[in-house]
């Protein structure tokens, strides 16, 4: 007898896709995501940096994740990270192994809670949250936050141990189609702890807020 086989469904969308202005610095920044899968099991890939539009530095994260969907609105996720760090000075990178969830928590937040283990054994979390504001059916707020915990030191990457940072931000898009919204907002970062001590010892600014113009695009 036949057996029909499942849907497979793709989906490839650039929630930020968009140029900072900080004082007389700007950069380049953004953060993507796909997947390939049917309702239960996907294979997801992401991929989030930075890129000074002034000088020949920036940093990269990649992530390839199996994800299993738990319930109607959250999935459990592992897989691996990768990161680089390039610039003036040496490049940096490392990877690791990484386990979270991600999904709707109550009230329509859309968060995502993540551990991850380095190949120098280093333990790191992070955990994000971010929520819609529809002020009118094609005029919509997100509003997010994000912050990053380190177990140990990773001074080659000027982290110090404990909370690493924090970064609010706020963006207003107008969804001409459902699938391209150009948004401007407002983000603001700060170093804390330990971290923010490397920061300074090297003259470097452990805070401060951004104007940013992009576009959110998926499909």
């Amino acid at each position: 007898m036949y057996k029909r086989q499942p849907p497979i469904y793709t989906y490839v969308a650039f929630d930020e896709l968009e140029w900072l202005a900080t004082g007389d610095e700007s950069a380049v920044e953004y953060d993507g995501e796909a997947w390939i899968g049917g309702d239960f099991n996907r294979l997801w890939f992401k991929a989030a940096g930075e890129q000074s539009t002034s000088e020949s530095e920036g940093h990269v994260e990649l992530q390839g994740l199996y994800s299993r969907t738990l319930s109607s609105f959250w999935n459990l996720q592992a897989g691996l990270r990768f990161d680089l760090r390039y610039g003036d000075g040496p490049d940096a990178s490392r990877a690791h192994a990484a386990l979270g969830f991600e999904g709707l928590a109550p009230y329509w937040f859309e968060v995502e809670a993540f551990v991850f283990l380095s190949d120098d054994a280093d333990a790191s979390a992070r955990l994000e949250a971010s929520y819609e504001t529809l002020l009118t059916q094609r005029l919509i707020v997100e509003s997010e936050v994000e912050t990053n915990v380190a177990f140990q030191d990773a001074p080659e990457f000027g982290l110090g141990s404990g909370f690493t940072d924090i970064e609010l931000g706020a963006r207003m898009r107008y969804e001409f189609v459902r699938e391209f919204a150009p948004y401007i907002g407002y983000s603001w970062s700060r170093k804390l702890g330990e971290t923010a001590d490397l920061i300074r010892t090297v003259g470097g600014e452990v805070g401060g807020g951004a104007l940013v113009v992009g576009l959110h695009v998926w499909y």
